[in-house]
């Protein structure tokens, strides 16, 4: 039994429970639980319209809420914290007497067990950055690094509800601002001065600030994160990465069914992601292997975001962009705006192999990340 905290251990001795949402949440729900706790199943998803939901996923069927359910079993909410009070409303309804919200706090706990778990099976090492020791920088030369985390910003995003004030060593990167004579601050970086790939920010989202960055931030450790979505880092962060020659930090990774390429597949434009295999085939042979074995994972890090030493950085986009440009061009423009962000989704499946491809030769460490409303 690798369960460890109350939070779900006190339903083990029930075996069955039920999902609420069929789609990436609740199936990654299932996922942790089931082999977290192997004494666990899920007996269906539960949903409260079929129109948009399949008659079964990862091998139980998907029901609607209602009267005839087994009311002992626990029910997790694995939707969107908006639908939960609503959900929650409909199973009392119903008389179901066990309902558990999964929060970004649960999420958070049965994500990092289940990765931790899984990289230790595989006799790989799971650092996190908050467990790392700093050392005493008192009697070393830290005062000669520098450090920054550039935090793309669009003159299109919407506002924050939730207030947030920027850590130390974070600056603002205004992203797109090709697009647009507005500017977020007066003087503020924009991804549109010197070489650039501004232009293409409504393609490439946030990764025209990390080509913007590699072009032109010269800190010894760079990093990119988003106005709603920073790392959880504790403040001597850049100190413990160059304590324990940490040369990449990387979001928690996240479960994905049924694996890396059929989740892109499903979730996407499926010839995209041919058209990206068939280029590892042709112009990276070598990697080809190692990339569809990869694929058929399940674990990746996702929303683009990282810290890396600026060595590593240099050779991470050296890769990387020559890949997506290719699919680009093939690919070409999509006229729904959010497939056609298709280069940004799939460079969270590169960045994340580009580092486990060779997982000897970097030394990764992982940070748990917000979302902001």
């Amino acid at each position: 039994m690798r369960c460890e905290d109350d939070i779900w251990q006190r339903n083990m001795n029930k075996r069955n429970v039920y999902i609420v949402g069929a789609h990436s949440r609740g199936r990654t729900l299932k996922a942790y639980l089931e082999y977290l706790c192997p004494d666990v199943k899920a007996e269906a998803f539960l949903v409260d319209d079929m129109a948009e939901n399949p008659q079964s996923a990862d091998g139980i069927p998907v029901e609607l809420i209602r009267k005839g359910l087994h009311t002992d079993y626990p029910v997790y909410l694995a939707t969107r914290g908006t639908y939960h009070q609503k959900l929650a409303e409909s199973l009392r309804a119903i008389g179901m007497q066990e309902i558990i919200p999964v929060t970004v706090e649960l999420d958070r706990k049965l994500r990092n067990a289940y990765v931790r778990s899984r990289r230790k099976e595989e006799g790989k090492a799971f650092r996190m950055i908050d467990s790392l020791s700093a050392g005493d920088w008192k009697e070393k030369d830290w005062c000669e690094k520098t450090a920054a985390i550039y935090v793309a910003h669009s003159a299109f995003d919407q506002p924050l509800q939730t207030p947030y004030r920027l850590a130390e060593k974070e600056r603002i990167l205004q992203v797109g601002a090709a697009l647009t004579d507005k500017r977020l601050s007066p003087g503020g970086l924009t991804d549109c001065e010197g070489e650039n790939i501004s232009a293409r920010n409504r393609q490439y989202c946030e990764l025209t600030g990390l080509y913007w960055i590699w072009k032109h931030a010269r800190e010894d450790y760079v990093g990119l994160v988003h106005y709603r979505r920073h790392f959880l880092l504790p403040p001597d962060w850049a100190e413990r990465m160059e304590e324990n020659r940490i040369d990449v930090l990387l979001p928690v990774p996240l479960y994905v069914a049924p694996d890396i390429a059929g989740n892109y597949r499903e979730r996407h434009i499926a010839s995209d992601w041919d058209f990206l295999m068939e280029y590892f085939k042709k112009e990276l042979p070598e990697e080809y292997r190692d990339a569809e074995h990869f694929f058929k994972g399940n674990l990746y890090s996702p929303c683009n975001m990282l810290i890396a030493r600026r060595e590593v950085l240099d050779r991470l986009c050296g890769w990387l962009f020559p890949i997506l440009d290719a699919v680009v061009t093939c690919g070409g423009e999509k006229k729904e705006p959010y497939m056609n962000r298709y280069p940004g989704f799939i460079s969270e499946r590169l960045i994340t192999y580009f580092f486990e491809r060779d997982a000897n030769g970097y030394r990764i460490a992982y940070a748990d990340k917000n979302f902001l409303a």
